[in-house]
């Protein structure tokens, strides 16, 4: 097979280009990484050293491809799916980039600057920035309401790329800090999200790995027995 993702299953960047590959119907060979295993480690450093995950690997063009939405670009243009991840009109196709930046940026970072720092001890906790991480989060939720407000989407009116950074940045995100009740338009937006049989498919391969998540006590019990069908 043409095309081998390395990635794990817990990791919200390589969900997003899991999303999109199920999305597509892409065939691909899938193949876990585990950065604790010395050898398994420097096999995938090999591959590419800045150690970051998911990368991908197309044979069939002699091209090793990192970062999830270059992957997510990459696949979009030379193994396109039926519905494109990306709107042709140039107008929305920078909308498109500019929201999945924003997901990455400014939910997916201060989600993980909170995760990781549950891993630290005690007397290396960093209050502060936790506190200014979950501020962060706030201040997106509120953008977000107003993006999603009216829309099923949040660019034009197909699932495409910005919808692929979305789910497993707020999937996470809103477990640690959740939405608020007053956020009824990005609460209705997850839902779609967590709807769609690409994502609940990506989730439900997660299943086994969740126990490993350290907000994993604040995960609801629907998403623990989430069936991908």
């Amino acid at each position: 097979m043409s095309l081998t993702l390395y990635s794990h299953p817990l990791a919200s960047y390589c969900h997003k280009v899991l999303i999109a590959l199920y999305e597509a119907g892409t065939d691909f060979d899938p193949v876990l990484v585990d950065l604790a295993d010395p050898g398994d480690h420097a096999r995938f450093l090999d591959l590419w050293p800045v150690g970051k995950m998911p990368v991908l690997r197309d044979d069939a063009r002699d091209a090793v491809i990192p970062e999830a939405t270059i992957i997510v670009e990459y696949l979009d243009l030379h193994y396109p799916g039926p519905q494109p991840m990306l709107p042709a009109d140039p107008d929305l196709c920078l909308e498109a980039r500019l929201w999945d930046r924003f997901f990455d940026l400014h939910v997916q970072d201060p989600m993980q600057r909170i995760v990781f720092d549950r891993f630290r001890p005690e007397d290396q906790k960093d209050r502060i920035g936790v506190a200014e991480a979950e501020q962060r989060l706030q201040v997106a939720y509120g953008m977000l309401e107003t993006r999603l407000s009216g829309r099923r989407w949040c660019v034009g009116d197909t699932f495409g790329l910005a919808d692929c950074a979305a789910a497993p940045a707020l999937f996470f995100a809103g477990m640690i800090v959740p939405f608020g009740e007053d956020r009824t338009a990005l609460a209705d937006y997850f839902e779609r999200l967590l709807a769609r049989p690409s994502f609940r498919r990506v989730l439900a391969e997660a299943q086994p790995y969740f126990e490993y998540f350290p907000f994993y006590d604040r995960m609801p019990e629907r998403f623990r027995t989430l069936s991908g069908d």
